[in-house]
């Protein structure tokens, strides 16, 4: 018998995959002793089958994986390298998980010469199929990062009014250097307020920003919305990171750029914890473990990872991210009838 997945290339950033002759990996391995029925959590339902004479079978793993939304995500990738992570902010759940490309863990779940083959042809291929692009790999944040930032002014009270004038000169040089940092075209950021360098999306009020918190403080504030180390949803995420760095690394690490990295996953929390009133909840995709005959073995309950910013303050985020979404960057990111925030953002790669 040799395991297949309906929709393979759709669920195996969930999933993970389960091969005959190359193991397992994510829900596929950490469940595995529920799946196969030889978990602890089963004892009672595998004394009874000794009883009972039937013969022993596996258990089920509910997930809190939606599937229309993770169709979209999959279908809104399309043939772009990219991945797309959906949470709910009151729960943690983690509704969408997309990653792409993606593979099909099916042709590589038996015990044979073929199976090596495409496992083999998955691992050659330099788009990195099998590569979680959501959960184990980093990336400049860029412009979306910016709500960061403003959420470590505001919780530092290095500014208070969201639309008040910030004291941000046009041009600004970078600390310790004589080159100036740009904007992104003749966008009105001097002075902006915080609401207005949002919606513009202003370099140089938020890497002067960066500059005056500090690297400590930028640090501090990047650590309460889950930066700096691993995440487990049970499946692990990598580390996000905000670097110790000097000043003018500070500055543009602040604007997502730099040493500055993180996973699609962190910045996900990031809006959630913002959307929630600056409460950060545990991501998770296992909602239920169930014996065989479909009985919960356990029930996950909701937990808070950390107080990522005031609910005062994280309200004041969202209107500065709802107002990207009404009238500046984020216009294509509106429904009918919905309140939307959010922040747009595009990196630049260094070459080495």
């Amino acid at each position: 018998y040799k395991r297949v997945w309906k929709d393979g290339p759709l669920w195996a950033p969930v999933t993970g995959y389960s091969s005959q002759a190359f193991d397992s990996s994510q829900l596929e391995s950490l469940e595995d002793g529920i799946l196969t029925g030889n978990d602890d959590q089963l004892f009672f339902n595998r004394t009874l089958s000794m009883f009972t004479g039937e013969k022993k079978q596996g258990g089920n793993i509910v997930t809190t994986l939606n599937g229309d939304a993770q169709r979209a995500a999959f279908k809104g990738l399309g043939d772009k390298k990219g991945s797309v992570v959906a949470l709910d902010p009151k729960s943690g759940a983690i509704l969408a998980l997309a990653s792409t490309p993606s593979y099909d863990p099916s042709v590589f779940a038996g015990n044979s010469d073929k199976d090596s083959e495409a496992r083999q042809k998955l691992l050659k291929d330099k788009d990195k199929p099998m590569l979680n692009r959501a959960l184990r790999e980093t990336y400049p944040p860029g412009s979306t990062f910016k709500v960061v930032t403003a959420a470590a002014a505001l919780e530092n009270g290095l500014y208070d009014d969201i639309d008040a004038k910030t004291d941000s000169p046009l041009p600004w040089t970078l600390p310790q250097s004589t080159t100036e940092l740009k904007n992104e075209g003749s966008i009105p950021c001097k002075d902006a307020s915080l609401r207005e360098a949002l919606r513009w999306s202003c370099n140089t009020v938020f890497g002067k920003m960066s500059d005056d918190l500090g690297n400590r403080k930028m640090i501090e504030q990047t650590d309460k919305f889950g930066f700096n180390k691993e995440v487990f949803t049970p499946v692990r995420a990598d580390a996000s990171i905000y670097p110790e760095d000097n000043k003018p690394q500070n500055a543009m690490a602040g604007i997502g750029q730099a040493s500055n990295r993180t996973t699609p996953l962190q910045m996900a929390m990031v809006a959630s914890a913002i959307a929630n009133d600056g409460k950060l909840m545990q991501p998770y995709m296992v909602a239920e473990r169930q014996a065989p005959n479909l009985d919960p073995v356990y029930t996950h309950e909701p937990e808070e990872l950390s107080r990522a910013l005031s609910g005062e303050n994280a309200q004041k985020v969202q209107q500065m991210m709802e107002t990207v979404v009404k009238d500046g960057t984020g216009t294509n990111a509106q429904i009918p009838g919905v309140t939307v925030g959010g922040k747009t953002g595009t990196a630049q790669h260094g070459l080495n």
